[in-house]
């Protein structure tokens, strides 16, 4: 059984329901190594100085920006945890709105919310609410380090938190020269359109996803396994440990709490809440003494892991 990526909250006006947010898609690549074609022996890589050629352990390693060729600005960790938001464990709805009017390019990524124990209520309330109203919910989430915007809307039994991208994300269709005029102008007559129209009903039929599958995948795959029982090698899957569920109870006087929402007049979307401090780009001075110090004092805050070699896929 999956792992929940975080426990949290799904909140709409004073109502509260307890939910794990679960992945909604499955990775199904196929993930390769890379091997020294003389030897078979795997392929590491390593983190090298571009002017010295050492190897640079992670503890010296920091992020920055190259804002012009060869010049950077270096962010520390706290500049990054400043600017990061607040709230990682709860999906709070700014707002409602009609879900035709969400241009499916918005769309990115599904997750499934699954509520706890004894929250059943309220999530078959919103659930039903949305289905009834055609409506789904904005809001923001944390998935990990960053914060994305979001839909949650009804699917079968289940509430579906559908990562959305952000206005500047999508390329304007504008920015490409693109036919538009009548039909007229590029000379398709009533026949030619007929016959386009004939041949599409033709070939209608029902959206049936089950009957659609990854064939290289599959062939590639039926390749490997005949090359590892040649071989006579074995493979072995793991199973993940089963988590534990969150026995959190959810009893609560939702037709108060529905009451004390629509008094609180026309809900607007919330105002996001600012971090206590901006986050601050310092420009890397190339101080031999100072990254000393800084180096010295991290070494003894946290121990360094290193990466696992990468996989070529």
């Amino acid at each position: 059984m999956a792992r929940p990526i975080w426990t949290g909250t799904l909140s709409f006006g004073l109502l509260n329901v307890p939910v794990s947010l679960m992945s909604g898609e499955r990775n199904v690549d196929l993930h390769f190594r890379m091997l020294d074609s003389r030897d078979r022996k795997p392929i590491r890589f390593e983190r090298v100085n571009a002017d010295t050629g050492e190897e640079v352990p992670w503890k010296d390693i920091v992020k920055a920006y190259e804002y012009d060729k060869g010049s950077y600005v270096v962010l520390e960790q706290d500049d990054i945890r400043s600017a990061a938001p607040e709230s990682h464990e709860a999906v709070e709805v700014e707002t409602f709105v009609d879900a035709g009017t969400i241009d499916p390019r918005y769309y990115e990524k599904p997750y499934l919310l699954v509520p706890a124990k004894k929250a059943e209520k309220g999530y078959v309330l919103l659930r039903e609410t949305l289905r009834s109203t055609g409506k789904v919910g904005i809001a923001r989430v944390v998935v990990r380090t960053r914060e994305y915007l979001c839909a949650v809307m009804p699917h079968g039994d289940a509430l579906v938190l559908m990562i959305l991208r952000y206005p500047q994300e999508l390329v304007d269709p504008e920015d490409y020269k693109l036919p538009s005029g009548s039909l007229s102008e590029y000379r398709i007559n009533s026949k030619e359109t007929a016959m386009a129209e004939q041949l599409i009903e033709s070939m209608s039929g029902e959206w049936k996803p089950d009957e659609y599958h990854d064939e290289f995948r599959e062939r590639l795959h039926t390749l490997l396994k005949k090359r590892i029982k040649a071989k006579g090698g074995t493979t072995k899957v793991e199973e993940e440990p089963v988590p534990r569920e969150d026995d959190a109870t959810n009893v609560v006087d939702f037709m108060s709490l529905l009451q004390k929402s629509l008094d609180a007049k026309k809900r607007t979307p919330a105002a996001r809440k600012t971090p206590a401090k901006k986050a601050t780009a310092k420009v890397a001075k190339p101080t031999a003494a100072k990254k000393a110090t800084k180096t010295a004092g991290k070494a003894a805050k946290k121990t360094t892991k290193r990466a696992p070699a990468r996989k070529a896929g």
